[in-house]
């Protein structure tokens, strides 16, 4: 079994690559710095290939999986017109050169996995969503929007696609190391009300997930990669707080952060999805964390 990883060297796709090498995938990356794949995996196995030199199109084939992790970080700060394009056109880009690839070949990849984020539906308020929600409205839901669909037509030429529409992801990367430093100081709270949903997943589960799709073939179509027990931000501040022995009840007021942040304050920081795995744990899939204390502890201690 062979996987191709555009994004591999990132926070999820570090470990996607780690679980895949556990049970027996070869692996390559793409990348516009082939070297630093090497430098990263100590090679080990992992080839790192150029996005744009065509040469990995030889390796596609009906035994071949291509996870598409591709895209610029959207919380890396304020969303200026300039930064908005970037976040956009990088997970744009990548869809169209892995159709470029697929038809420069002449033959489809088995399975296509295509990221995507619970911000598909926009802020949803306490309402219970599952994967069967429509789209919501906002800058990231056009995002994932447009990022699902960059690859669509791949299913067209046979191929089994599985869309992942992730939530926070839990582990040394992302966005939960960011927000330690305010309770390490004492100064730690939830941003706004803290009423705003938080759709999270430890990193094992999301690339143990991701296994399980490309491993299975009955499953298709989008999936929620989150655990089955979604939070507020009050409690997740609660618990974090409460783990890490430091108070947790120091709200962020709105305006700062929209002062700080603009557009992504509302969007990412003071709204939120209370969002379901209903397919995933359908096709049968079993959460190794679905507390989120219990998570929280795995991933600080």
């Amino acid at each position: 079994m062979r996987a191709i990883i555009a994004g591999g060297t990132g926070f999820i796709g570090r470990e996607l690559v780690r679980e895949l090498r556990e049970h027996g995938w070869d692996i390559l990356i793409l990348s516009r710095n082939p070297g630093k794949v090497a430098a990263v995996f100590e090679k080990g196995g992992v080839i790192g290939m150029p996005w744009d030199n065509g040469g990995w199109s030889d390796v596609l084939g009906p035994d071949t999986a291509i996870v598409n992790l591709a895209g610029e970080n959207i919380a890396g700060g304020r969303w200026t017109r300039k930064r908005k394009r970037r976040i956009l056109e990088s997970r744009l880009k990548a869809g169209e050169r892995i159709i470029q690839a697929v038809e420069q070949a002449g033959v489809a990849p088995g399975v296509l996995i295509q990221a995507s984020a619970v911000g598909y539906y926009g802020p949803c308020g306490t309402t219970l969503i599952d994967e069967y929600a429509e789209s919501g409205s906002g800058f990231l839901a056009d995002v994932a929007r447009r990022w699902e669909a960059s690859t669509s037509i791949l299913e067209k030429k046979g191929t089994r696609r599985c869309i992942i529409r992730t939530g926070m992801v839990l582990g040394h990367g992302g966005a939960l190391p960011r927000m330690l430093p305010p309770f390490k100081y004492y100064l730690g709270g939830p941003p706004g009300t803290g009423l705003q949903g938080v759709s999270w997943i430890h990193i094992k589960d999301e690339v143990r997930a991701i296994r399980f799709l490309m491993e299975n073939p009955e499953t298709r179509g989008p999936y929620n990669l989150c655990a089955p027990n979604p939070a507020n931000f009050n409690k997740f501040a609660h618990i974090l707080g409460t783990i890490l022995n430091r108070p947790y009840k120091t709200p962020v007021p709105p305006f700062a952060l929209r002062l700080l942040f603009g557009q992504m304050a509302d969007e990412v920081l003071l709204s939120g999805q209370f969002a379901l795995p209903e397919r995933l744990t359908k096709a049968g899939f079993t959460f190794r964390f679905p507390d989120l204390a219990e998570a929280l502890r795995g991933v600080l201690r």
